[in-house]
């Protein structure tokens, strides 16, 4: 097929004149373009100087778990979110030591906590266009054949990016296939919690006050990476030493006002404003709404067994808070959808579009909406099973077990990506964390939710193999689910990690009831994963159609574009902003410890600590206090563009100093994943005045302020 200029390319001399400055999720190298749009909004630094991922400030932002994170001193002390190290916190707490509840401050280096086994810091040391590596083989292809061409040549870039060690390579795509980039990420494995507030401040106000504004929540936790003693990367010992990071934030001893430049750095997960208008319907008709049922569906089994087993309420914890998050994220983003009425403004956009295209373009367009519609006839199933897995913890491991069995039979080059040498550390890594995370009578809860709704799909989505595992019949998956788990030995540790060892070299593994389901189950998942890698590879080889004629249309209205968000590094910016969501509703951009004490009722989640209301009584505030207010402020608002994945991601202001810590969205922002709407587009976030505060007046940590080189009152 005829490739054009890449669109990242071709659109940089666009941008300068229709950049929005609140709107986009800009790859750094596109910010040099955008130098006008910045120093209009306030920034006072070098635009030129944010295109350099391996350079300051950049350098110094990190994808930390699932979200996002910035070192703050040269000691590789780093800061997050409470949610996005909320399984670090969790994997610690145990009887004795509720660090959920009671929070956790190291008095020393000597005292900090070793994450969990998988939890890992990336730091991102090259992004390098690799288009042509990647499509060489590819031309002429269709369908599979398409996606295992794209997918060697990914495989064999990583493997040649990862052969010097200690580092994680990946290649994302932009725009859906158009251009292809490989990031070299440092990996650092021994990641230690160094403070964490207590819940009743880190996630104050729960899922009442989540997606909401005003907001009064101190979601932040600090962690420290460290390395050996010769400077690489290294699993957990005592004898390792703090890591030296290429660059860290200097945090902000001057806090946010109204109108204020503010910039986000972070690696936002995944978007969709460029989807085609099919996909949008989908969306608001079927795909939201399923997703809401059978989130509500999981919480409320997690919930039951957390009433009278509080070993399962612990274990469970990090798990149902993300199942809470994605199901009000989900809702949101439906009603958000319908507010916006993007699906109608998006198919009139569309339709513009497709107008204006003509020939080879318009034939490949019509391509990709017949494919698209076969993968939506399939999006209950998919869902579905895909659940199975991610819900599950000893399932889960059976499956991984089997999986891994059957890829090592294989050249490492030619194994599923998830499987290969590189992955086995954190297949270990999860597999012994199991035990801290597992309750056999809740996985039976949510696995009956999940393959009980599975039993009532229509017959062209049924898998036989589950069919045959599971029964027909709630009855039939009762019985089923207590023979398996009855008989597994799974449940420990020494069980799993023997059957690791043979499934490494390909061999096969011991007796057992789930490792026997798995090996009926893991041949039906590659048939699907067959039709899937199918059906993607010819998504691969015409979005760049689609994506081309949007670019043109959009280019003809004088209206900027930029790749839908990936998990790569990006950048937005704009200003403090406040927020006026319906007719006669307005709220300030900045609340105070003033909402804390209104809140406060004594129970969860508005049970603020007694040393915290102590601390807001006595109103000694310091150096921290508002200048205007004349009292300490707790977050903020901007009109960032954000998403999933911003989680923890650095608020910085015109000097490029830490002003906050991205920890959420207004519910009327929570649909900006697939709709821009700049009348409701907020970004929730902890100023970090509140965290000096803090860690100098309420849970003191003067060593941290001394180390971050800010004042201690």
């Amino acid at each position: 097929m005829t490739r054009t200029l890449p669109l990242a390319a071709s659109l940089a001399l666009l941008l300068s004149s229709t950049a929005r400055a609140d709107e986009g999720m800009w790859l750094p190298t596109q910010l040099p373009s955008l130098a006008e749009p910045l120093r209009e909004a306030g920034f006072r630094g070098d635009p030129a100087a944010l295109a350099d991922v391996t350079q300051a400030p950049l350098s110094a932002v990190v994808k930390v778990g699932g979200g996002t994170g910035s070192f703050v001193s040269g000691d590789g002390l780093l800061v997050t979110n409470h949610h996005v190290a909320y399984g670090v916190i969790q994997y610690n707490t145990k009887a004795g030591a509720n660090l959920i509840d009671d929070g956790f401050v190291a008095q020393a280096r000597g005292e900090e906590l070793p994450a969990n086994p998988d939890f890992r810091v990336l730091v991102t040391t090259a992004f390098d266009k690799v288009t042509d590596q990647v499509l060489a083989d590819a031309k002429g292809k269709t369908g599979r054949a398409y996606f295992d061409a794209v997918d060697a040549a990914s495989k064999r870039l990583v493997a040649a990016c990862e052969a010097a060690g200690n580092v994680r390579c990946s290649v994302a795509t932009m725009d859906y296939g158009a251009d292809f980039y490989r990031v070299t990420q440092l990996e650092l494995r021994d990641i230690r919690l160094v403070y964490a507030p207590p819940r009743a401040i880190g996630n104050y106000g729960d899922e009442i006050d989540n997606f909401m504004w005003p907001r009064h929540a101190g979601d932040f936790t600090f962690l420290r990476a460290y390395v050996g003693k010769d400077g690489k990367p290294a699993d957990y010992s005592a004898d390792n030493v703090p890591y030296q990071p290429p660059a860290f934030l200097r945090m902000a001893v001057e806090g946010p006002k109204e109108g204020d430049f503010a910039m986000l750095a972070g690696y936002p997960g995944i978007t969709y404003r460029n989807r085609t208008a099919a996909e949008f319907e989908a969306q608001v008709g079927h795909v939201l709404p399923a997703r809401v049922a059978v989130f509500d569906a999981l919480i409320a089994q997690i919930e039951q067994a957390g009433k009278t087993n509080a070993e399962a309420r612990t274990r469970y914890a990090s798990q149902l808070q993300s199942l809470k998050n994605n199901r009000k994220r989900a809702a949101g983003e439906l009603e958000g959808l319908q507010r916006s009425d993007a699906a109608r403004l998006r198919g009139a956009d569309e339709a513009g579009m497709l107008g204006a295209t003509r020939g080879a373009q318009k034939q490949q367009i019509d391509q990709l909406q017949q494919l698209l519609a076969q993968g939506q006839a399939m999006g209950d199933r998919d869902l579905l099973l895909g659940l199975v897995a991610g819900q599950t913890q000893l399932l889960r491991s059976a499956l991984t077990l089997e999986r891994l069995r059957l890829e090592s039979a294989k050249p490492d080059a030619q194994r599923e990506t998830g499987y290969q040498q590189r992955d086995q550390a954190l297949i270990e890594g999860q597999l012994k964390q199991v035990q801290r995370r597992y309750d056999a009578s809740t996985e039976k809860a949510l696995l009956t939710v999940l393959l009980g709704r599975y039993q009532q799909l229509p017959e062209a989505q049924r898998v036989p193999a589950f069919d045959a595992a599971f029964g027909r019949t709630p009855a039939e998956l009762a019985k089923a689910l207590d023979a398996l788990y009855g008989a597994t030995t799974l449940g420990t540790e020494r069980e799993r990690l023997s059957r690791l060892a043979a499934a490494r070299q390909g061999q096969p593994l011991a007796d057992d009831a789930l490792i026997a389901l798995a090996a009926r189950l893991v041949p039906a998942q590659l048939e699907l994963e067959n039709a899937r890698k199918t059906r993607e590879g010819d998504l691969l080889r015409l979005r760049p159609a689609y994506m081309q004629a949007l670019a043109a249309w959009r280019a003809k209205q004088g209206r900027a574009s930029y790749p839908d968000a990936n998990s790569t590094l990006r950048v937005s910016f704009g200003r403090v902003t406040p927020l006026a969501p319906r007719d006669a509703v307005a709220y300030a951009p900045l609340t105070t410890v003033t909402g804390i004490v209104e809140k406060n009722t004594g129970t969860v989640p508005f049970d603020a600590p007694k040393p915290l209301l102590e601390a807001i009584a006595k109103g000694d505030f310091g150096s921290t206090a508002d200048p205007v207010l004349k009292t300490q402020t707790v977050d903020f608002l901007t009109n960032l563009d954000t998403t999933g994945g911003n989680s923890g991601s650095p608020v910085l202001n015109a000097r490029g100093e830490l002003m906050g810590l991205n920890f959420d969205s207004n519910w009327e922002a929570v649909s900006a994943s697939w709709w821009y709407d700049p009348r409701y587009k907020r970004a929730i976030h902890v100023d970090a005045r509140y965290i000096r505060w803090l860690l100098a007046k309420v849970y003191p940590a003067p060593a941290l302020l001394r180390e971050m080189g800010v004042p201690a009152q």
